[in-house]
């Protein structure tokens, strides 16, 4: 299955994509591993931040190009 960074995913679909139990992905979401929002009484979960939990690497790197985006902006701000 692929995981498409853009797409809003179910707990269901989350529990298939991981391979988890119900109790798992709630217990994940609860405990701040996997952000979500929640829609009414259901959490929805985007594409992306699954792709962030199963490859931290990635993150990592986009963080580090983020935050060099961002000292870049806030060094013209203070100049």
């Amino acid at each position: 299955m692929e995981i498409r960074s853009n797409e809003v995913y179910t707990t269901q679909q989350v529990q298939e994509i991981l391979k988890v139990s119900p109790s798992t992905t709630m217990r994940l979401i609860k405990k701040g591993v996997i952000r979500t929002a929640k829609i009414g009484k259901q959490y929805r979960i985007m594409g992306k931040e699954l792709l962030r939990i199963l490859s931290p690497k990635l993150e990592d790197e986009v963080g580090k190009v983020y935050n060099k985006g961002r000292n870049w902006v806030h060094k013209d701000i203070e100049e």
